[in-house]
């Protein structure tokens, strides 16, 4: 059975899906990715006929309209890239959770600004090289095990490589306009060729085999920075970075805070479920409004006064360290930490994951 879809630009934003949740707009690409098959065929200007049974393979996709700048094809079924010759105006292609395992069929689309394939069968990246417009690429959760084919791709803002293979960083040197690198959940043991990448902002390398934070510093425009999950035991590397302000290494085995002195920025700082003992070189960190610090070794209550000078924190998570265990009954929390935490900061508004009082 054919699957034929037809989608109008300027969609009523006060329309209803099947739901009763409100439709979004139809350039939204974030927002379309929250719709199933069945929800987008009750959006008004798009049209499905012959809607398949659930368990019935799709095995071809006409698109009717050949001007339509958005298609979002989520949950489709799909399992090849084809007949999409006539979008030459598109500028949105979302493939999301299909079984595709080919990136094919996609050389006339000149005008495509978004490529999402997050959620599908492949096994190499081939065949972009039209795609010179290209500024967001998702090739999350699929099995890719090296970073090639994208050699063409100068436009690149954002890319995403989230649960793959990828056991190196290499052949983005050349995308200089990336903004957004995602590379959590992988198995990178190096941050390298990373240099060349000055205009970064934001760089996910979570849940790798990372042992040294290095290679960073010439990513002075980083903001967000996140190396959760990996196998780090020292913070380093991070003298470049002024104008950092998110750090998360939480899920390590990091044992001191250090290396923070140019990292005046910082907002929010994530250390929580490694093994520090004490709360140190932070009072610097003025602009510092969230503090995690779950999960730790910390038993001494003076630690605290490290943080007293931070006027505008907000937030701190201390759960499970020694220091909040309940010393008469084993895994529960003292019935006066509450207490003493907002005795020592007064200026705290959240303690773990409840407001203050």
């Amino acid at each position: 059975m054919k699957r034929y879809i037809k989608t109008r630009r300027n969609m009523s934003e006060s329309s209803k899906v099947a739901s009763g949740d409100t439709v979004p707009d139809p350039h939204n690409t974030e927002a379309l990715h929250r719709l199933s098959t069945e929800q987008l065929q009750n959006v008004p200007g798009v049209e499905v006929v012959g809607m398949p049974a659930l368990n019935e393979e799709i095995r071809e996709i006409v698109i009717v309209d050949a001007s339509a700048l958005d298609i979002d094809l989520n949950q489709g079924k799909i399992a090849k890239i084809e007949n999409l010759e006539t979008l030459t105006q598109v500028e949105t292609l979302c493939l999301r959770q299909n079984l595709i395992k080919k990136i094919e069929g996609l050389s006339t689309l000149v005008h495509l600004k978004e490529l999402d394939l997050y959620d599908n069968q492949l096994e190499v990246i081939e065949n972009l090289e039209e795609l010179r417009n290209l500024e967001q690429l998702d090739l999350s959760f699929n099995r890719l095990k090296t970073i090639e084919g994208l050699d063409n791709l100068l436009s690149l803002q954002k890319l995403y490589f989230v649960h793959n293979k990828i056991e190196r960083i290499q052949n983005i040197e050349h995308l200089v306009q990336l903004r957004m690198l995602e590379l959590g959940a992988n198995r990178i043991r190096v941050i390298e060729n990373l240099s060349p990448l000055t205009r970064l902002t934001s760089l996910f390398l979570g849940k790798n085999k990372l042992t040294k934070i290095e290679g960073l510093d010439t990513l002075v425009n980083l903001t967000c920075l996140s190396l959760q999950s990996n196998r780090l035991v020292k913070m380093e590397g991070l003298d470049a970075l002024v104008n950092l302000q998110e750090l998360y290494l939480s899920d390590n085995g990091i044992e001191r805070i250090e290396g923070m002195e140019h990292n005046l920025q910082l907002n929010t700082l994530d250390l929580a479920s490694n093994r520090i003992q004490k709360i140190e070189n932070v009072s610097h960190l003025v602009e510092l409004q969230e503090f995690w610090f779950n999960d730790n070794r910390m038993d001494d209550w003076k630690d605290l006064e490290e943080l007293a000078p931070i006027k505008i924190l907000e937030t701190v998570y201390f759960e499970r360290n020694p220091l909040w265990k309940d010393p008469e009954n084993a895994g529960q929390a003292d019935p006066n930490y509450r207490r003493k935490v907002k005795l020592a900061l007064p200026q705290v508004r959240q303690i773990d994951a409840t407001l203050c009082k």
